[in-house]
């Protein structure tokens, strides 16, 4: 963990610079700095998104011949790769294009992780070295020390009462619902136009993160969600301005692909033939006119009068 953060420090302190900007300059809060701290990596990692999207069409246009090709040197997976890579090569699409953007997400959410533990810390509850009284008091770590042992509310936000500190109780349930449901949301976004089994692993990705997530910082859990929010709404404007919304979202202008044929069907069958000027012999006859029944003659009353 210590080599990890040794690594990762010049990083840490890039993102301790841009946190403390927005804090001390602009005079937003810890919780609304991590926020905009979050739409800044997203709005510069747009490009490589992006890029994401146009790797994920390229090779879903493919995979009727990346199928092919898995098929035909099945047995020979050696084969099959140098197959597959010389396939990739030649259509200029990248596998992992769509991997970008989350392998690049890693470094940010790690240096938060550390900057949460440890050097954001000091910045939000050490001043006037009181935490490093607090720490020299209790015989304690600055990883174990949280700012409400220090100083209550200083890392306060919204519903979280500590940032730095793991959430729990109903915080914890709370910050947990909103992670789930906005890393399923993105998720279902993500992969409209993916196969079953990536869908399925999508969808179960979330909570195997619980396990992990509910130890973080809560912090932590706020770019998360930030993340997976603006992911929600960049996904809903990428598919919807290329026609790609699934039909339960609003704005996707059609119904499930599955009922279309069949309304058009119906409406089909409900709507009359037309029929041609010069008329076909297969056309049946129109059935005859049939005359009303004549009206009953009524017999006229003899009077006895002889006219």
């Amino acid at each position: 963990m210590f080599v990890l953060a040794n690594i990762f420090q010049p990083i840490i302190n890039v993102f301790e610079h841009v946190l403390l900007f927005f804090h001390d300059t602009v005079g937003i809060g810890w919780g609304g700095s991590i926020i905009a701290m979050t739409i800044v990596v997203r709005t510069l990692m747009l490009p490589l998104t992006i890029k994401q999207f146009r790797s994920m069409q390229g090779l879903q246009t493919l995979a009727p011949q990346i199928k092919a090709i898995q098929e035909k040197y099945k047995d020979d997976k050696q084969r099959q790769n140098q197959e597959m890579m010389k396939f990739y090569q030649e259509n200029k699409v990248n596998p992992f294009g769509s991997c970008l953007p989350l392998v690049l997400q890693m470094p940010v959410f790690i240096s938060l992780f550390y900057m949460l533990r440890k050097d954001l810390k000091v910045d939000i509850c050490g001043g006037n070295g009181q935490l490093a009284a607090y720490i020299h008091q209790h015989g304690t770590t600055l990883a174990n020390t949280y700012c409400n042992n220090v100083e209550p509310g200083s890392a306060k936000f919204f519903f979280i009462p500590d940032l730095t500190a793991p959430a729990t109780g109903a915080v914890l349930v709370l910050l947990i619902a909103l992670y789930v449901g906005s890393q399923l949301l993105s998720s279902l976004l993500m992969s409209v136009t993916a196969d079953k089994n990536q869908r399925y692993i999508m969808l179960a990705l979330p909570f195997v993160f619980v396990l992990f997530i509910k130890n973080f910082p809560a912090g932590l859990l706020v770019y998360w969600i930030t993340t997976n929010l603006w992911t929600v709404g960049q996904q809903y404007f990428i598919r919807r301005s290329t026609g790609q919304l699934p039909p339960w979202m609003p704005g996707s202008g059609g119904q499930p692909a599955a009922t279309v044929p069949a309304m058009a069907g119906a409406a089909a069958i409900a709507a009359p033939t037309p029929r041609s000027s010069k008329g076909s012999k297969a056309d049946p006859p129109p059935p005859p006119a049939v005359a009303p029944p004549p009206s009953p003659k009524r017999k006229k009353k003899k009077t006895g009068r002889r006219r």
